[in-house]
């Protein structure tokens, strides 16, 4: 968003990620801001705004327009609930370009080129689910232990050894052949089809600019492919999965705790294992890839040095060179498992889950606690490949990822 605001004439204060809410205001309050703006990643964000605009009605600061957005955010819930919050605007920032408008209307209203009082003061009416991603709604009682729809007699592949390895060195080539070219291309470089273009030319078109940007990558070997994956013994306690330490299965290496969905068919990705009480012994793998650290730094230079659109371009292959070696890594594991010839046999089928199983990643739907990033980067020993995860449990260096891959046929996206 600071580019999209600072090309179109904004002076932007970025004070970064992690910074508390004392550190914000007293920014507002020295530079006389006409706008704050927030991102919410976590799911605990949804507490954090509300104590951020309480506390800002107790200061007095109901006159700074607020701007909200991030994974963790919904329209729905900053403009229903966190509107009957704060006294003053708030507004929600679906991405940069809705923030830009917002911030042209608040210009004309200051200016009064416009007459809008309620201008982000009304509760929105928009028909919409009162259910938000990440509110911290308590679960009904009554719920089950375990969705009857899910088969409990699935066939288990046992892996070819337990604990964690670490791969280095792979072929930038390679794992380009796994990226997802219309998320790379229109999603994070935002190109478009042209004249009538048709999905294949658009793609042909493109890819040119692909091929230089990663004959660049390669040339100042920015991208440095890593993982370190595994497969452990596990078994399911309700909506826990225990993971031990060895197939013993006398002593826990961590435990995860997932969601379960409060109506039918009240999914939960622990019911995707056998249980603790069954005779059958089953297995989950976890994965966590990088693209390694220079991609980040070279896209903070970039940045820095006010060259926003080799920023864009760096940036957006970063991501999704992760995303295309988490792809590639996620086919190693199934081969690993002995299933990988259920695969489809395209690789837009493989982006829509054409293939035994299913990957989790946190932060999304079906695991939204990204705390677990942290029992994860522990489990696998991340810190070989120089993973880290931070306060707020975000994975660094940016171009990371992480997952649990699971082999139950049944085991595809859903919302908890």
């Amino acid at each position: 968003m600071d580019i999209i605001l600072t090309n179109n004439g904004y002076e932007v204060i970025n004070l970064g990620i992690k910074v508390g809410v004392n550190e914000m205001l007293a920014a507002v309050e020295e530079h006389q801001a006409d706008a704050l703006g927030m991102s919410g990643l976590l799911v605990k964000s949804t507490l954090i705004m509300r104590e951020n605009l309480e506390l800002m009605n107790e200061r007095g600061m109901q006159n700074v327009p607020v701007l909200l957005g991030g994974a963790a955010l919904t329209r729905t819930f900053v403009e229903r609930d966190l509107r009957t919050v704060y006294q003053g605007r708030v507004f929600y920032g679906k991405d940069a370009f809705e923030g830009l408008r917002v911030l042209d209307r608040l210009g004309e209203l200051r200016r009064g080129e416009c007459d809008d009082p309620t201008f982000g003061r009304v509760i929105s009416e928009r028909k919409v689910s009162r259910r938000v991603r990440g509110e911290a709604d308590e679960a009904p009682e009554g719920l089950p232990d375990r969705s009857p729809d899910v088969d409990t007699d699935n066939p288990i592949f046992v892996p070819p050894f337990l604990g964690s390895r670490v791969a280095k060195g792979m072929s930038v080539d390679e794992i380009s052949d796994y990226l997802n070219l219309t998320a790379l291309f229109r999603n994070q470089w935002g190109f478009r089809p042209e004249n009538g273009e048709d999905d294949p030319a658009f793609k042909e078109r493109v890819s040119a600019t692909l091929r230089e940007q990663l004959a660049i990558a390669k040339q100042e070997d920015l991208l440095i492919p890593q993982v370190v994956w595994g497969h452990y013994a596990v078994a399911s306690q309700g909506d826990d999965l225990i993971v031990y330490c060895d197939d013993t299965r006398d002593r826990e290496a961590t435990r995860f705790t997932f969601p379960r969905q409060h109506v039918a068919p009240h999914l939960c990705i622990a019911d995707f294992f056998r249980s603790v009480e069954s005779d059958d012994k089953d297995y989950a793998s976890f994965m966590l890839v990088t693209m390694g650290p220079r991609v980040s730094e070279r896209c903070q230079e970039l940045f820095t040095q006010n060259h926003y659109s080799d920023y864009l371009m760096l940036h957006g292959l970063g991501v999704e060179m992760a995303e295309a070696l988490a792809e590639l890594w996620h086919r190693r594991i199934r081969e690993e498992l002995g299933f990988a010839e259920e695969d489809g046999p395209t690789l837009t089928g493989l982006f829509r889950q054409q293939y035994r199983g299913g990957r989790y990643s946190w932060g999304y739907p079906a695991c939204p606690d990204l705390a677990d990033n942290a029992k994860v980067a522990g489990l696998l020993e991340a810190s070989r490949i120089g993973v880290s995860v931070s306060e707020g449990f975000q994975l660094h260096p940016e171009q990371t990822t992480d997952a649990i891959i699971v082999h139950h046929p049944m085991a595809k996206y859903f919302v908890a």
